[in-house]
């Protein structure tokens, strides 16, 4: 401390707490669902048009081909299209046949900029096959029918002979999708109808009763689920159609500040910060909460909640057009997005779905694209160092999460999550949300007998650190030296504001 105080640094920057845990490497049960790794891109601002989906020279549409290759990297197991909010605007129809005759669509929802229907259903399952990962459709209920949803179904799934497959044929298919995932609307309480819960519930079932038919895959139908502590959603869909779905889709987001004035997603205080982190670890609530729920009505955890939409709502970046919710991605947003990641994994009994929001040019996004640059955001690599977790077992981990403490506010200073894959490889991700102080964590090894331990960090000096097209390997993760075996304990000194992966063998 003496040093510290005749070297200008605070006093509690130079300490490490310790905190203890134990990880029960022979008592793993639960798979993590690679699914809870998933995305989401919607009609909105720039994540297809300008973001997926981008002209050439000669104003032709084409896929992006820098930003597939990016997302290649992180094994993405699925995108949910076409939204979001604007899933209860869009009619399929438009958007299929020659993109020369397909009619335009103004996008009221989100920046009322008109669009020219040049990505639709053929394309979106081109993208998906691109990024080797499993389509999630979102039917329109607020503003669309049941025959407009069941024949979107038949024209995804019917072999033929039929009046879809023959469309479908007509429009260069012949052989069906076998979409298998399909949401019944989005946010039906609100921007998809504002509905009741009664209300919906039966729509729900009337709907998806025609997503039922003797042909394609068995579907698995999501309900629009909660918005956030609206718990007598869950409930009531849990008493009037929980026969019937097979997920419920619980949207929360961290948001600083109130939904008016969220903040800038750069320029802020360690208050901000803190209040973030807070945010961040109330998802642990909402689930545990919900799933409770859900067990008094489906103690066999037949039906997964799924965290369809999550991250960090800051204000629109500044000179951006406010309805494409255009922002920045800081070290902020990448703990937050570790802190998620390790809690989903933790809950993965009954969560086995998640979708970030969103992953280009748009909200929390995995990168960010304009004009043949691409950047790679801080949470891009969160998801690369966690990729690993997908389809392993979850091991049981008891940790002492610790305080951060700041302006007499609280929150939990470390988050953790650990899994063997099916090579015998154990993972550890954790992640220290306090700014300033370190940690020193111990973990008692138990039923597993390992020799070497590699891993790496995610952290820089300042907490709005963040990756520009000037400089966009500003934030990446580095080697971590910080780990040590030794006696079947794992000692790790994990840095201040930083999320560290562990590879165990």
């Amino acid at each position: 401390m003496l040093m510290g105080l005749l070297l200008g640094v605070p006093a509690h920057a130079q300490e490490a707490p310790s905190l203890e845990g134990a990880i029960s490497a022979d008592q793993g049960e639960t798979t993590i669902n690679r699914h809870i790794y998933g995305h989401f891109a919607e009609h909105l601002g720039e994540d297809i048009y300008g973001g997926f989906w981008i002209q050439d020279d000669r104003g032709n549409w084409q896929y992006n081909q820098q930003v597939i290759e990016a997302l290649n990297q992180l094994n993405i197991p699925n995108v949910r299209w076409p939204g979001g909010c604007f899933a209860d605007y869009y009619h399929w129809r438009d958007g299929v046949g020659p993109q020369e005759e397909r009619p335009s669509i103004v996008n009221a929802i989100w920046g009322n900029v008109t669009r020219d229907n040049s990505f639709g259903t053929h394309e979106f399952m081109g993208l998906v096959d691109r990024l080797d990962a499993e389509p999630i459709i979102v039917g329109n209920v607020g503003s669309g029918t049941v025959e407009e949803m069941a024949n979107w179904w038949e024209y995804m799934n019917h072999d033929g002979p039929g009046p879809m497959a023959d469309l479908r044929a007509e429009h260069g298919r012949e052989e069906p999708w076998n979409v298998r995932y399909w949401g019944v609307g989005n946010e039906s309480w609100g921007c998809g109808g504002n509905m009741s819960a009664d209300y919906y519930a039966d729509l729900y079932k009337r709907y998806a009763t025609y997503l039922w038919p003797p042909y394609g895959p068995e579907p698995y139908r999501i309900a629009a689920g909660p918005s956030g502590s609206d718990y007598e959603w869950t409930r009531t869909l849990m008493e009037e159609a929980g026969g019937m779905i097979d997920g419920i889709d619980l949207h929360h987001y961290t948001v600083v500040g109130t939904w008016e004035n969220k903040g800038s997603a750069t320029d802020f205080t360690e208050g901000e910060w803190h209040e973030a982190m807070q945010g961040a670890w109330y998802i642990d609530e909402l689930i545990t909460r919900h799933s409770a729920i859900m067990d008094q009505y489906d103690p066999e955890q037949e039906t997964a909640l799924i965290v369809g939409e999550w991250g960090m709502w800051h204000d629109p970046m500044p000179g951006t057009k406010p309805g494409f919710l255009k922002q920045q991605n800081t070290l902020r947003d990448a703990l937050v997005a570790a802190l998620h990641l390790n809690i989903f994994n933790r809950h993965a009994d009954r969560v086995r779905m998640a979708n970030l929001a969103q992953t280009v040019n748009v909200l929390q996004a995995l990168v960010l694209y304009d004009d043949g640059q691409l950047v790679k955001t801080p949470t891009y690599h969160v998801f690369d160092m966690y990729k690993a977790h997908q389809d392993a077992t979850l091991l049981p981990m008891d940790l002492e999460r610790g305080t951060y403490a700041h302006d007499g506010e609280e929150a939990p200073a470390v988050s953790a999550s650990a899994s063997v894959d099916d090579q015998g490889r154990i993972r550890v991700t954790m992640a220290n949300t306090d700014p300033s102080r370190a940690r020193t964590v111990s973990v008692d090894l138990r039923g597993l007998d390992t020799s070497t331990v590699s891993g790496r960090v995610l952290t820089a000096d300042q907490m709005s650190a963040h990756n520009t097209f000037e400089a966009p390997t500003r934030l990446q993760p580095s080697s971590f030296d910080g780990a040590q075996l030794e006696n079947g304990t794992l000692t790790v000194e994990l840095p201040a504001k930083a999320v560290v992966s562990l590879e165990l063998q």
